[in-house]
């Protein structure tokens, strides 16, 4: 049965071409394709408190956090994410991550992940990753990026904002963390045709 629409984004549009390394508006951050040997910053990164409390998983040794890595750079070949390790441009110190899960070639949307390693909070790394990394995705054709983060988590509120995501609603009780249910705001950047 032929279907009436044409993907938003051809698939084999990333998996064909080696994922780009992206930079900031002022050229301070690159965002660039995670290598084998981000494992031990990854690891570093998920013994923090703060990031444990707002995701999902833990990173108990630096083979786990390898065999993450390598789950990620597969996600570019296999067209389902595409994640950045975030440095700084002057010596490559790691400082956080930045992500498009479940990309949706066929319509165009994807979801927005991140984080930021604890000695780079709070000096503008996420809001300036997050525009460099929509701006590549809005013109890679992508009509609509979501940004979800538990009603609890004024800093990811304040990112999405100054990352020009407004708010579009809140999903209640939709994300179980370890501490148990939690509302979600819903932020979206969305192609302007």
């Amino acid at each position: 049965m032929p279907f009436l629409m044409q993907p938003a984004i051809a698939p084999g549009t990333f998996s064909r071409t080696p994922q780009p390394t992206l930079r900031t508006a002022d050229g301070e951050l690159a965002l660039r394709p995670f290598e084998p040997q981000d494992a031990e910053a990854v690891h570093t990164a998920f013994q923090d408190p703060v990031l444990q409390h707002w995701h999902l998983r833990t990173m108990d040794s630096t083979d786990e956090a390898g065999e993450w890595v390598e789950s990620v750079r597969e996600g570019w070949r296999k067209e389902t994410s595409a994640q950045w390790l975030v440095v700084r441009t002057g010596d490559g110190a790691p400082l956080g991550r930045m992500a498009l899960r479940q990309l949706n070639l066929e319509d165009g949307v994807a979801e927005v992940g991140y984080w930021v390693m604890a000695s780079a909070r709070g000096l503008g790394v996420a809001p300036r990753a997050l525009t460099a990394m929509t701006d590549w995705a809005l013109a890679a054709g992508f009509h609509r990026i979501d940004l979800e983060h538990s009603t609890g988590n004024e800093p990811s509120c304040r990112v999405a904002e100054k990352s020009g995501y407004p708010l579009e609603g809140t999903r209640r009780s939709s994300a179980l963390h370890a501490d148990g249910w939690h509302d979600m705001h819903v932020h979206v950047r969305i192609q302007q045709l």
